[in-house]
């Protein structure tokens, strides 16, 4: 696994649905001191209408000029340049899809259950467990889009237009253990002096 760097300040975390995305960010936000957001409570308003692309593009924007941050989430054709252009770092979180999907039917469930408010006042409808439409239920979303999930991130970390950033690629739950820890120390140890 690579080590994260000194000097990190601004991380994206990404990856399939279900893998851990925003648990992980909200646990490298707090160890950074740097505020977390999750794009999917932007992009999602009440009654899961979709935000208008340039207004999406806006309110990230205005997120990510800050001089540290952590966002969770793909949305790759949306607002992914923005974030990349001011990241240092990306944490892809690449779980096998058997992890993704047992994660996912669990995440569903418990939230369909308790009526939990996920953003803007939404909850996931009863549907998400039976539909097998992509666009109407997360679970099918998950299973159909892992591969291609895969092959998006595997491209982008060879693409040289993101040589500047650091990919971290976490497949196992050891392995996102150990960053987030390796991150935490960093942010307990004092300052080197810059002489």
């Amino acid at each position: 696994m690579a080590h994260i760097l000194d000097g990190v300040l601004r991380v994206s975390v990404v990856g399939n649905s279900g893998s851990g995305k925003t648990t992980i960010a909200a646990a490298l936000g707090a160890a950074l001191d740097a505020p977390h957001l999750e794009l999917d409570s932007v992009f999602h308003q009440p009654g899961w209408v979709q935000l208008a692309d340039e207004e999406f593009r806006r309110r990230v924007a205005e997120f990510v000029v800050a001089e540290r941050w952590v966002t969770d989430g793909n949305y790759s054709s949306k607002v992914q340049d923005l974030i990349w252009a001011r990241a240092d770092t990306v944490v892809w979180l690449d779980p096998p899809r058997h992890r993704v999907m047992r994660r996912i039917i669990w995440r569903t469930l418990r939230r369909v259950v308790a009526r939990a408010e996920l953003w803007n006042g939404n909850r996931e409808p009863w549907t998400n467990l039976l539909r097998a439409d992509p666009m109407k239920s997360i679970i099918a979303w998950a299973w159909t889009r892992h591969h291609a999930t895969r092959q998006r991130y595997e491209g982008a970390m060879a693409d040289p237009a993101h040589a500047h950033l650091t990919f971290i690629r976490l497949r196992t739950p050891a392995e996102v253990a150990a960053l987030v820890n390796q991150v935490r120390a960093l942010a307990a140890s004092p300052p080197r002096d810059s002489a």
